[in-house]
């Protein structure tokens, strides 16, 4: 009986302990996607949308990276996120290019396609919050400041930025 008891309270404390959280999940990132395709079809500003779409794409290059496995030069450079951003910045402006919704006269701001620039700003947005966090890291003898920092600072940047266009800009 008391085996049993055990093998209860075992259970119950594995349901109220939380489990530490992978930061750019693939979860999350499917989650991410899901929203920018319905945040489309409501009519949101494609300036908006293309922040969000690139922060997406560099939150599944820095979740990438850590799955490659650096054997030879190849895979280092392709282990590096900051390179698999790049790369899924040009191949998201190649899509867009080829199904022909870049370079639309109506759909510019301050003279630059909004697709082209929201990509922009969401990747360096990522990257600015990544940069945060591991500065914040290291300055805290590589310790995390709070729990999940890790999402909050890159997502908290890209949330600022949007919200900055939105306002300024009035989309």
């Amino acid at each position: 009986m008391s085996l049993f008891l055990f093998g209860l309270l075992g259970i119950w404390l594995l349901a109220i302990t939380p489990i530490p959280a992978a930061a750019q999940c693939p979860v999350c990132i499917v989650t991410v996607g899901g929203g920018m395709l319905l945040a489309q079809k409501l009519g949101i500003d494609d300036l908006l949308v293309s922040i969000w779409i690139s922060a997406l794409n560099t939150a599944i290059s820095f979740w990438l990276a850590t799955k490659i496995k650096p054997t030879n030069w190849f895979t280092k450079i392709f282990s590096n996120p900051w390179f698999l951003s790049l790369a899924m910045y040009a191949l998201t402006l190649f899509y867009f290019q080829f199904t022909g919704q870049i370079s639309n006269q109506g759909n510019q701001l301050l003279g630059i396609d909004k697709i082209v620039f929201g990509q922009t700003l969401g990747m360096l947005a990522m990257f600015v919050g990544n940069f945060i966090y591991g500065y914040l890291k290291y300055r805290n003898q590589r310790r995390t400041p709070f729990p999940y920092a890790k999402v909050v600072f890159p997502v908290g940047v890209v949330l600022l930025v949007t919200l900055i266009f939105k306002f300024v800009f009035h989309l």
